[in-house]
């Protein structure tokens, strides 16, 4: 780990992009391609019809693989939270949970979709002209649900077991497979988009077979009974670690089936129809997905040097690298703008042929809604370095601004002025608000990390007094409301009884043990608001959040194991539930005394005092709520709540210490 953390701080920013940028863009491109490749076959073998239908189901299959991706993805953040904890049988329960939910919902949705097949189709645009088509193919794609489900499931859980390369692999078997069969069963045995249907399940078959058969090899845990043994506390905790994913999944479902009938209905009062447009917007999505994939595949690889380089105060390298990530996407984007732009006829040819009215409306589709495409070079880079810098806020809106705030309400606002074209105009609409939305950010965030560079935080030391020393070993956990005077008496106690003081001390453990800065670690500890749940999934495994839990949990342990102390906030009293000799205290006080204490010692005014007070006791409630399942406020996770206004604080720390030199309590 360590030689990997001076890479990041010293090798070439150019070469480390290089080096985790391209299996990222691999991965993302074969999952684009192996959508694309039914089209292009069905196109050539059935007409653009086919291809309509294909654009009709799509939709069906995306939801399925958002809940398949919720729980792998879910599953293997949770395997990594639970590893990085030493808690194995936990992680396994997770991925077991994980597995057995996909399970159960894969075979629920097969049933529904066999069942409901005609409602779904016309909910998702199906027109009279595309309905055969449509339920031949769906109902096949229906049969292979829980193969593709479990099968993505799996994918998720392999990769984060430490084997990227097994998954890798298993992908790109089904991906190649379906490309190999595809001809066969269209061509040859004359199938039409049924033969498709059959490719694709086969395909995805063959991918759950992979999967499955590396249940038994996992590296870091063992699945038996006990692990899928169904618990609704886990199933809960690993569905909210990949609802990121599943956002993801269900906004572009959204997209599409607001698209697909919003095309439906104006492209009947145009002379291109409806399933022309159907046809056409899905086919043209999916070539766009490519530049995308290129484009997210480069951020994603450049993730862990924008979020080492800026933890460590290298803001250099972190601009280096900003930098020449969106260079690199420009420059794909601006030349997928030149080929849209120039041979939009060539581009839709590769998918089969058409009347003069189908060509005419692919190229104005590639020229209108593609015509800003160019700032996906800015816009998807963006959300990626927010995440990387623990900026989880600004890369949730970024996120989901393009989709789901912007382009929506376009397509139904411009349709209802433009018919047909304003869909098209739709597209160029939403790329440029939602450039100028990370362009904003980006140049607010550059000027900031100037600023930082001059601008070096001091590191306050924190001196204990000994005044006597124990003879035995306890470790006191202090959580306190903001605003209580809790840290206060957690350094009162730590100098009476001559042990150590662990609040800041664990920031500065974690910074050289990392490297990350002491600054970037305090903005992105003990604070997990509603968005962080944004920002874990496929591409972003654990947050910032997550991952610094894990090492503090670690420190914790070790140093509880090491030495007499006192350890400040951080679910300390969570994390050594089960050890001995540990006091577990929680520290109070009414709003008018922590408005009071916060006025005083932190010279805020009246109305920012409280609601500080309130917005930082929440996110303290949030975090402890996430890891532990626990209340924070709970009083029954501690050994006593003290009101320290009500008692004192001088009478809160010598209650303390009585209570810790109790013989009763203190044992050798």
């Amino acid at each position: 780990m360590e030689k990997e953390e001076n890479i990041l701080g010293t090798e070439k920013i150019g070469k480390l992009i290089k080096k985790f940028s391209i299996p990222c863009i691999i991965s993302l491109l074969v999952n684009s391609l192996y959508n694309m490749v039914d089209q292009v076959f069905i196109g050539w073998g059935v007409g653009y019809l086919g291809n309509g239908a294909t654009n009709v189901v799509f939709p069906i299959t995306m939801v399925c693989l958002a809940f398949s991706l919720m729980f792998g993805d879910g599953a293997s953040s949770y395997l990594s939270l639970k590893l990085g904890e030493k808690k194995e049988k936990e992680a396994a329960k997770g991925v077991g949970n994980g597995v057995m939910i996909s399970v159960v919902v894969a075979i629920l949705f097969c049933a529904i979709v066999l069942i409901f097949l005609p409602q779904l189709l016309n909910a998702f645009g199906c027109t009279d002209a595309l309905r055969d088509y449509a339920l031949g193919y769906g109902r096949i794609i229906a049969i292979g649900i829980p193969f593709m489900m479990i099968g993505t499931t799996l994918n998720s859980i392999i990769r984060a077991d430490g084997s990227p390369k097994y998954s890798m692999i298993s992908m790109v078997t089904g991906a190649v497979l379906n490309t190999a069969l595809d001809p066969i069963f269209i061509f040859v045995f004359k199938m039409g988009v049924e033969g498709a249907a059959i490719a694709t399940i086969f395909s995805q078959f063959i991918t759950f077979i992979l999967n499955a058969l590396y249940i038994k090899r996992f590296k870091t845990i063992k699945i038996n009974k006990e692990s899928i043994k169904p618990n609704w506390t886990i199933l809960r905790k690993v569905s909210m670690l990949g609802i990121s994913s599943f956002i993801t999944q269900m906004s572009f479902v959204c997209v599409v089936a607001i698209e697909n009938n919003l095309l439906g209905k104006y492209g009947t009062e145009s002379k291109f129809g409806s399933e022309i447009p159907i046809t056409v917007v899905g086919i043209v999505m999916k070539i766009s997905q490519i530049l995308n994939s290129i484009i997210l595949g480069i951020a994603v690889g450049a993730q862990p040097i924008f979020g080492y380089n800026y933890g460590a105060r290298k803001f250099d390298r972190v601009k280096e690298a900003l930098k020449k990530v969106l260079g690199l996407s420009v420059i794909i984007s601006t030349i997928a703008f030149i080929l849209f732009q120039t041979i939009p006829d060539k581009l839709i040819a590769l998918f089969g042929s058409g009347n003069e009215t189908y060509i005419e409306f692919a190229c104005l589709t590639f020229r209108t809604y593609l015509l800003l495409c160019i700032c996906n070079g800015i816009q998807i880079p963006s959300g990626i370095f927010f995440q990387a810098i623990g900026k989880s806020s600004k890369s949730a809106i970024l996120s989901l601004s393009r989709q789901i705030v912007l382009l929506i309400p376009a397509m139904i606002i411009l349709s209802n002025v433009f018919g047909i074209m304003g869909i098209l105009y739709a597209g160029p609409v939403a790329d440029g608000l939602a450039f100028t939305l990370a362009a904003v950010f980006l140049v607010l965030q550059v000027k900031k990390l100037n600023k930082k560079e001059i601008d070096e935080p001091k590191i306050e030391e924190q001196v204990n007094n000994d005044y006597k020393q124990l003879d035995n070993k306890i470790v006191i956990t202090i959580a306190r409301e903001y605003g209580s005077g809790g840290r206060y008496i957690g350094k009162l106690v730590a100098n009476k009884l001559g042990i150590k003081l662990y609040d800041k001390q664990i920031i500065a453990n974690i910074a050289k043990e990392t490297g990350l800065s002491e600054e970037y670690i305090k903005d992105n500890e003990q604070k997990r608001n509603i968005l962080e749940a944004l920002n874990n999934g496929y591409y972003y495994g654990l947050n910032n959040s997550d991952e610094l839990f894990v090492k503090e949990s670690e420190l914790i342990k070790k140093i509880a194991n090491k030495e007499s102390c006192v350890i400040v906030g951080r679910c300390a009293n969570f994390i050594l539930k089960d050890q001995k000799n540990v006091l577990k205290i929680f520290i109070h006080s009414s709003m008018e005394n922590k408005i009071k204490r916060a006025i005083k010692y932190y010279n805020l005014d009246e109305a920012k005092a409280k609601k500080q007070i309130n917005q930082i006791n929440k996110l303290r409630a949030n975090h402890y709520k996430y890891y532990t399942e626990k209340e924070w406020n709970d009083y029954s996770n501690y050994d006593i709540v003290i009101d320290s206004d009500g008692v004192g604080i001088e009478q809160t720390v010598d209650l303390i210490c009585n209570m810790v030199n109790k013989k009763e309590y203190v044992t050798n």
